[in-house]
């Protein structure tokens, strides 16, 4: 049976490769919605074009004027800056959500809402809505698409969950593998984004190089497989073969190891539980190769044990880290702070908001518990705004 398919972030990289694996198994797949910031109006419209889509999401009103003028097709535009979010609502057999960022909270939840199976690639909408998206989700309707935590859904099929002793994510550990603070001082925004395994936009590349997509992650994985955070490890595997363990109590680990390449879990984001055949490439075994693990070096890269800090301590908090982070890797790339200050704020604007649990709420009290989704983005709005008043000293 064909599934239907709605891809948020269409023309990012997660965007364009789920549209590859559609264009690989039409019989497998329709795509029926399609949206886009607006950055690349052109490839949008060859997009809906080749699918034969009829309803596209901008954000953008300018680009959703040039898309229509693109077009002489019948197709519906929404436009504005919560297009995605209505498209979501929508509904679709799968809803793919590619978007970057916490701006994709909104669309999860639509997507939940609608009752359909959310494969979701946004981890900053997991993290900051946390308990809100868990508890609007029903089981199983949250297919991870992150290559970590498809490779541990698919190694927890290998034993029951009551046997789990710990997850272990795997790192590459970015193109600053064993540089020193000191040495990180200098990095310039060209240096960051040279990746050494993975192809992916500015935002989550620069966050593989500070380790802070690494941090999002372990409260990605918590909160996906309520595991507890003591029983989640970071190990750094350079050669980013082995997307991540499962380790079980009787001393079994088990592990998914493909060339790095996010064909496949996005393949299984789309088609879960089964599997789409030839997805992704599969490892060569015919020829000679190593694969090295070495742990975690937490001073020069604090930015996992900040992530456990504020997971473990829930409400607002997570939210708080992740604007603050959005906020100061832009500020880099503007050239307004040097590499090792995008944690240095990040790090500064959680520990304000920490310590708010000791203080009376005045006019800029945000809460801690988050409750709400207007907690939620009351707290993004603070925190964004305390990086920026710190990035400007």
């Amino acid at each position: 049976m064909t599934r239907s398919v709605t891809i948020l972030g269409s023309t990012g990289s997660i965007g364009t490769q789920a549209l590859d694996i559609v264009r690989r198994n039409r019989d497998r797949f329709k795509v029926i919605g399609l949206s886009a910031q607006g950055g690349n109006v052109t490839l949008l419209a060859e997009q809906a074009r080749e699918f034969g889509v009829r309803t596209v999401a901008i954000a953008d009103e300018r680009a959703a004027q040039a898309f229509r003028a693109l077009l002489l097709e019948d197709v519906t535009v929404l436009s504005g800056p919560e297009a995605a979010t209505h498209l979501a609502d929508r509904g679709a057999d799968v809803i793919l959500n590619g978007i970057t960022g916490s701006v994709g909270l909104m669309p999860t939840l639509a997507a939940i809402n609608s009752g359909s199976v959310l494969a979701l690639a946004n981890k900053e909408s997991l993290v900051v809505g946390g308990p809100l998206v868990k508890a609007a989700a029903m089981p199983g309707q949250i297919v991870p698409v992150d290559s970590e935590h498809a490779a541990i859904a698919q190694c927890l099929r290998a034993g029951n969950r009551h046997e789990v002793r710990r997850l272990v994510i795997t790192a590459s550990g970015g193109p600053f593998r064993g540089w020193t603070r000191e040495q990180m001082e200098g990095v310039t925004p060209q240096q960051a984004l040279a990746h050494p395994t993975w192809n992916m936009g500015r935002m989550v590349t620069t966050n593989s190089a500070t380790l802070v997509n690494k941090g999002l992650e372990v409260i990605e994985a918590h909160l996906l497989f309520d595991i507890p955070f003591p029983a989640i490890e970071v190990v750094v595997h350079p050669q980013s073969v082995v997307h991540s363990m499962v380790e079980f109590w009787d001393g079994s680990t088990i592990a998914q190891a493909s060339p790095p390449s996010m064909l496949i879990p996005i393949a299984l984001g789309l088609n879960w539980p089964a599997r789409v055949p030839g997805a992704g490439p599969a490892c060569d075994w015919s020829t000679a190769s190593s694969w090295s693990f070495e742990p975690l070096h937490n001073l020069a890269f604090p930015a996992i044990a900040l992530a456990r800090l504020v997971g473990e301590t829930g409400g607002t908090a997570p939210a708080v880290f992740n604007a603050a982070n959005e906020t100061a890797v832009e500020a880099f790339h503007d050239g307004l702070l040097p590499f090792t200050g995008i944690l240095d704020t990040v790090h500064r604007v959680v520990q304000i908001h920490l310590d708010q649990k000791h203080t009376e709420p005045g006019s800029d009290f945000v809460p801690t518990v988050g409750a709400t989704v207007h907690d939620v983005l009351q707290a993004e709005g603070w925190a964004r705004a305390q990086a920026r008043s710190l990035i400007d000293r």
